[in-house]
């Protein structure tokens, strides 16, 4: 197969990131190389599979090390080999934190990471409050081929789920990255469903995975760690199962190696 590189977009703790480092890790036990990249400032999308413990953003590395820093500093190995990096922001109230993701970006292609490393699947997770730039940056610049927004039926979060999609639909017509789906992360709000399938309609495109509300997922974020790990056995772990076959079919990957049976 060839490198997959997607993006996961939600508006702020909408769960995105459990849900990207829970992926990551599903995709990993079926046999794939992972990279899974945080772009929030808060560089804290990778937690869970660091045991709960945030490693050094690139942007503060570079910070202090400039040009001298190593892409071993910038990539660390998480759970199950996940590799990990995380872009990190300016001083809070200092800079812009979408020039931050840019840097990061760069940072990364200058020391060759994808040609170093060589995954299989590569998970940007974005905070998508707003998709201006450098948090478009997965979008616009031909990083990102799919991009699955996570969503509740909470109406802040169907809203920005809504100018989300737009956004893509607007880079899609440019050739960048397409909208792969829907994800319903389950807040048992009413109409719930109704609402994220009339979203889905509007935007011409499917839930392709539905995960249900469980205190298990809080419960491994007070271990360090993914649901996947904690909870291997769970209804909850096969749901993240489930949602890593919908990912890959959404790409339109049919085939996978012989760890995935």
């Amino acid at each position: 197969m060839t490198m997959l590189k997607i993006a996961v977009y939600g508006k702020g703790g909408i769960g995105k990131s459990t849900i990207s480092s829970n992926l990551s890790v599903a995709l990993a036990k079926r046999g794939f190389k992972v990279m899974q990249i945080g772009c929030d400032p808060k560089a804290d999308s990778t937690i869970q599979l660091h045991h709960g413990n945030g490693v050094a953003s690139i942007l503060d590395t570079i910070r202090a090390k400039g040009d001298e820093a190593g892409l071993e500093e910038l990539v660390t190995e998480g759970s199950e080999g996940v590799l990990c990096a995380e872009a990190g922001g300016p001083t809070p109230g200092m800079g812009c934190a979408g020039r931050g993701i840019i840097t990061a970006f760069e940072a990364l292609e200058a020391r060759h990471a994808f040609d170093i490393y060589q995954p299989d699947v590569v998970i940007y997770d974005v905070l998508g409050d707003v998709v201006c730039g450098g948090f478009a940056m997965p979008i616009r610049e031909g990083y990102a081929d799919k991009v699955f927004i996570v969503t509740s039926g909470e109406n802040m979060a169907v809203y920005a789920a809504a100018n989300i999609a737009s956004a893509v639909k607007s880079f899609e017509a440019r050739g960048y990255a397409s909208l792969g789906g829907i994800i319903l992360n389950r807040r048992n709000v009413k109409r719930e469903q109704e609402k994220v399938e009339e979203l889905a309609r509007d935007m011409g495109t499917a839930i392709i995975a539905s995960l249900d509300f469980s205190p298990l997922v809080g419960e491994a974020e007070e271990l360090g760690q993914t649901v996947m790990e904690a909870f291997p056995d769970s209804d909850v772990a096969a749901g993240y199962l489930k949602l890593s076959d919908a990912v890959l079919a959404a790409c339109g990957e049919d085939e996978v190696k012989v760890a995935y049976a």
